[in-house]
């Protein structure tokens, strides 16, 4: 009975989990968009403190090489660290519904229907 009970509420917490979420709203994309740019500019903000981190650490290491007469390979050419400056987002700019060409009528048709029925054939007058 337990086993039963317990297979019975897996099943239904499946099908909630499979059930379709309403699109977001046009506010939560926008959120969602400059959390991603956020995101984007965090990422290069820790990868210009990591390539700090190891300029500084490279020339620790050839300082003290150098001190203690030890013979060193010239460093590997690199780029120099980029630095990302701070966090600017400008959302996108939204076009009115107008000139998205919403509202705008429909094209004149450029060649006739694909079959040679006729409509009367096809969509019989229904008899009143």
């Amino acid at each position: 009975m337990k086993k039963l009970l317990i297979l019975s509420l897996l099943a239904a917490a499946a099908t909630a989990s499979l059930a379709k979420l309403p699109p977001l709203s046009d506010e939560a994309k926008a959120k969602a968009a400059e959390a991603a740019a956020k995101t984007a500019w965090t990422g290069k903000v820790d990868a210009y403190q990591l390539c700090k981190s190891q300029d500084k650490v490279a020339a620790a290491y050839y300082k003290s090489a150098k001190a203690t007469g030890k013979e060193t390979k010239p460093p590997a050419a690199t780029p120099a660290c980029a630095d990302p400056g701070p966090f600017a987002y400008t959302p996108p700019e939204a076009k009115p519904i107008e000139a998205s060409g919403a509202h705008s009528p429909a094209g004149n048709a450029t060649s006739p229907p694909s079959t040679k029925q006729p409509d009367a054939v096809g969509n019989p007058a229904k008899k009143s």
